[in-house]
């Protein structure tokens, strides 16, 4: 567990997927949660710190994959925490339609002629573990009780209802899988075998660089510290749409 900034936090070791814990005033908040097996990771990490898991209140879901979003329900359990993620994912984040994937004569190259893609993903596509969805959120909603007033961004195109969060005081950006950020590739376009439209994900990135951010966190890929705005702008102009 790493202090990304005052009050900010992100979990190791937990695969695929990052997680972020925001320390608020009535208790601790999410932003996503990782497989089925991270909660347990997450937990440990957060008892050798002294943080009590069972004071995590809410989890902000950025998108229903099963890297971010499965390890919901073992959460709700445990805290009975509000799970919250936009109206247009919230029908796979509670198992009722499978997880959206790209069609195939979307995939690049010789992906669409392939009978087999990487073991981390699924095809034909598959429903996740059940959550239950507290709350639905909108976009440019303001979350007030998290982190001094956390902004909701609809930022669609990895899937159809993807969600991206802002702080605009401490200019702290949650962009979930908008886009990534990989060792010696630096900023990059979310990976195209999960990627429901990579041509609205591309529109997608001119909004977020506009916002100017200080810090920027990564569903994938370690948080980006400096020259985050000016990195970003240069990738919104090779990238965006």
């Amino acid at each position: 567990m790493k202090e990304v900034i005052p009050g900010v936090y992100n979990f190791t070791g937990l695969g695929m997927g990052r997680v972020y814990l925001i320390e608020d005033e009535d208790g601790f908040t999410l932003i996503d949660v990782g497989k089925f097996s991270a909660p347990a990771r997450i937990v440990k990490q957060m008892e050798a710190r002294g943080l009590q898991a069972d004071r995590i209140r809410r989890i902000l879901i950025t998108h229903a994959h099963s890297d971010h979003a499965e390890g919901a329900p073992v959460f709700q359990a445990l805290s009975g925490a509000q799970v919250m993620c936009s109206a247009v994912e919230r029908p796979a984040v509670e198992g009722e339609v499978p997880v959206p994937v790209p069609k195939r004569e979307k995939l690049p190259g010789l992906l669409r002629l392939a009978s087999y893609v990487p073991i981390w993903y699924s095809y034909p596509p598959k429903t996740m573990r059940p959550a239950r969805v507290d709350r639905e959120l909108a976009d440019r909603e303001t979350l007030p009780e998290v982190l001094g007033g956390l902004q909701v961004l609809f930022t669609p195109g990895h899937t159809p209802g993807h969600l991206s969060f802002w702080q605009p005081e401490r200019r702290i950006l949650f962009c979930g899988d908008a886009f990534m950020r990989l060792p010696r590739r630096g900023l990059t376009l979310p990976y195209p075998l999960s990627t429901v439209d990579m041509q609205e994900a591309r529109r997608s990135i001119p909004q977020l660089a506009d916002l100017e951010p200080v810090v920027i966190c990564f569903g994938h890929g370690d948080p980006l510290m400096e020259n985050a705005a000016q990195k970003l702008r240069a990738f919104a102009a090779k990238e965006g749409r």
